[in-house]
């Protein structure tokens, strides 16, 4: 009997290491773990399958699938389409991988920032808040109705469309538009 209780209660224990965060929103189809890292969770969402290549050909999945805290605002498949026809394959190529390299550390600010910081920082600041990203430009976050624009360096703007998906390293905020350092 009691070897019953105790199968039964390691099983719940490993369901429940196993299950998305309460309140983790679906990705691309797919429940987001909080127990896993963010290229474990991008490697399941069918909406991210170009910026997880793009992330493989830059050579930054050891970096993104490490400790952390990062918070990555990922561009969607169809946020790359938007790009200029052609631009996704040639980043990808390895003689652009410094470039593709200085595009995607653009999407990632170091630490896990939630939108609720986001908008406490604005709320300090006449309602923008800036973040410096892993490649060392800024990102300018506005207030857009129950939701952020983000304002890239060029004055590129991208809706987040999907906030606070919490990772085991940090946090992800999927973003509709690529941002350009």
């Amino acid at each position: 009997m009691k070897s019953i209780k105790l199968g039964a209660a390691l099983g719940f224990a490993l369901a429940l290491a196993n299950a998305p965060a309460v309140g983790n929103p679906m990705v691309g189809g797919a429940a987001m773990y909080s127990t896993k890292n963010i290229v474990q969770n991008a490697l399941n969402s069918k909406d991210h399958t170009t910026l997880v290549a793009a992330v493989k050909a830059a050579g930054l999945v050891d970096t993104l699938a490490g400790k952390g805290p990062f918070t990555v605002f990922a561009p969607t498949n169809a946020a790359f389409a938007k790009l200029p026809a052609g631009t996704v394959d040639m980043l990808v190529k390895p003689e652009n991988k410094d470039a593709l390299t200085n595009i995607l550390t653009y999407h990632v600010v170091p630490g896990r920032i939630t939108a609720q910081q986001i908008a406490a920082m604005a709320a300090r600041n006449h309602g923008t808040a800036t973040l410096k990203t892993v490649e060392g430009e800024d990102l300018r976050f506005i207030k857009n109705g129950k939701g952020w624009i983000v304002v890239d360096a060029k004055g590129g703007k991208s809706r987040i469309t999907i906030a606070n998906v919490m990772q085991s390293n940090g946090v992800i905020h999927v973003v509709d538009t690529v941002l350009m350092p």
